[in-house]
């Protein structure tokens, strides 16, 4: 498999991932709207209330959770995987002596085809230090030298 599969092979991976996360929000909000729903009011007005608003404040924490992971898909899906990258940027896949890294979204660590992955943002301390770098650009992070090898 060559490396511009590769990253489309991540890109997809990603997608399905936020796909996955934001049906799982979904199916949790709407649990919760049924909760909050089908809560009946006890004699216990206050207790009645105080357990509404906390599914309430739930409902919004995953609304916001949702709009969140809506974004990071939305930014997933501006990537073009068949663009080559003289320049370390928003799409791109680093490969450098310290591991691959692929600027898109904050995501971490994943597994691809037997190799490890570090999905990171350009608004990170580590992706702001990547972006405009080119191929056998070194820089300093954390106290480590990193040499990016190459740009895809």
């Amino acid at each position: 498999m060559n490396k511009q599969t590769i990253k489309a092979g991540l890109l997809d991976a990603l997608i399905q991932l936020m796909d996955e996360r934001m049906n799982e929000i979904e199916h949790s909000l709407q649990a919760a709207k049924e909760s909050r729903d089908n809560d009946t009011k006890s004699s216990a007005g206050d207790k009645y209330e105080t357990g509404r608003e906390m599914i309430q404040q739930e409902m919004d924490k995953q609304a916001a959770q949702l709009a969140k992971t809506g974004a990071m898909k939305n930014d997933l899906l501006k990537i073009n995987p068949e663009k080559k990258y003289e320049l370390a940027e928003f799409g791109s896949l680093l490969v450098t002596n310290a591991g691959n890294y692929f600027l898109s979204i904050a995501y971490g660590k994943l597994a691809f085809m037997g190799e490890e992955y570090i999905c990171l943002s350009l608004a990170s301390p580590l992706g702001k230090s990547f972006f405009g770098k080119e191929a056998g650009d070194e820089l300093v992070f954390g106290g480590k030298k990193i040499i990016l090898e190459e740009i895809l």
